[in-house]
Formats: structure tokens, C-alpha cells, sequence
């Protein structure tokens, strides 16, 4: 596929995704990096134009270049962000109580703490993009299990071999201690996003590397 074409895909797929408005945002290709530029109203909108990006055929990887930009009179003040940050996590049932640290700069918020479970450090983070006022997100919770189970490889493989969307044959799963290594070749950028996912749910992992190459 030529960038050309690859490009104008991804124009297609932003246009198409009614999450957010891609009026202002800019595409380039190179090699099958997608870069975007360009801003957006909010921190969810953001993301979402990323994952659009990431959907598409041919697409390898993508540069995140696009600002937050809201207008004047809906900045929020940072004491006001960690405030509605602390109590939307609070209100998460996912999210352990107290687990979770707030720290809000200039719009940007850092999370830190420790959880047990990766569901557990995602879900912090995906309450805090929905709020007005927020332009980007740390998240630096740890995840630290209380117990660390065996068998991690073969419940990872079984994760992967359960779904329908991924040849797990073309997958290999490598696990040293609790850091857990995937090799091998995935067919679109979304099937990593399904084989990271599969990683992270097995109990005791604490770190993933993602090494899949896309075919």
C-alpha cells in the first residue's frame, strides 16, 4: 500500500469516528508511521483520534502530536481537576479506594499509587481523560500483586487461544520473573492491543514488552 493511500484511509477513519472532531487534525505517512498534528477540544477526544488511527490496515505505528486546546472560558483550575479526579475515581468500582494519588499541573495529571491488577492501573486512568480541563495524563501506579502465582506463560497462551480475532501459533510469549516479552507477527496494530491485554491479565505480571511486528 502506498502512503498515499494509507494516508487518505486514515483521514476516512477520522472522519468517520463520531467521538471527536477531526476538522483540525493533520495526517502524514511515512513507512507506515502515522503522524497527527493538530489540536482537538479535550483529552478524550485525543485519545480517540489515536485509536482511530491505530484501527486502520497498514498502519505500524503512530506519533501523537496533537494539542489540547480548550477555549478560555472552560479552562478549569488544577485544584478544581484533582478534586473531580479524586472523587471519579473514588466512584470507581474498579479502582481500590485510596489506592490512587492525584497530582494536577497546568492541566496535566499524574497519577501514581500502587494496585494489584494492570484492569486496575487502566481503569484510573480511563475515568481521569473524561474530565473537562484535563490536556494530558501520567500514570505512574505500579502494579504489585500480592501473590505471585506460577504458571503465568501457560495462562497467558490459554488467554490468547481463547480469542478469535488472533493466531496465537504466531505468537510467543517469553516470561522472566514477572516481566512478560511477546514476540512474533500480528496481521493490524488492534491485535497487539488484544495480545497486550491478554498479558497483562494474567495475576502477577507487572511489566509487558511488546515486541509483535505487524504484517
Amino acid at each position: 500500500m502506498t502512503g498515499k493511500l494509507l494516508r487518505q484511509y486514515v483521514i476516512d477513519e477520522l472522519d468517520f469516528d463520531p467521538s471527536f472532531d477531526s476538522a483540525n487534525v493533520g495526517v502524514a505517512v511515512e513507512n507506515g508511521v502515522v503522524t497527527l498534528t493538530g489540536h482537538v477540544g479535550s483529552y478524550a477526544e485525543k485519545i480517540a483520534a489515536e485509536k482511530a488511527a491505530q484501527r486502520v490496515k497498514g498502519v505500524h505505528a503512530v506519533a501523537q502530536e496533537i494539542e489540547v486546546r480548550y477555549p478560555e472560558q472552560k479552562k478549569t483550575a488544577d485544584d478544581q481537576i484533582a478534586e473531580r479526579a479524586v472523587a471519579i475515581i473514588g466512584w470507581d468500582a474498579m479502582v481500590p479506594v485510596d489506592a490512587v494519588m492525584v497530582k494536577v499541573q497546568k492541566g496535566w495529571v499524574t497519577l501514581t499509587g500502587n494496585v494489584e491488577w494492570q484492569y486496575q492501573r487502566t481503569a484510573a486512568e480511563s475515568a481521569i481523560r473524561r474530565l473537562s480541563g484535563v490536556i494530558g495524563v501520567t500514570n505512574l501506579i505500579e502494579v504489585k500483586p500480592r501473590i505471585q502465582p506460577q504458571n503465568i506463560k501457560a495462562k497467558i497462551m490459554e488467554a490468547l487461544k481463547r480469542n478469535a480475532e488472533l493466531e496465537a501459533d504466531s505468537i510467543r510469549v517469553t516470561v522472566k520473573d514477572d516481566k512478560v516479552t511477546l514476540e512474533g507477527r500480528v496481521k493490524a496494530w488492534f491485535e497487539r492491543g488484544i495480545a497486550e491485554r491478554a498479558a497483562w491479565s494474567a495475576p502477577g505480571v507487572k511489566s509487558v514488552e511488546d515486541r509483535l511486528s505487524i504484517s
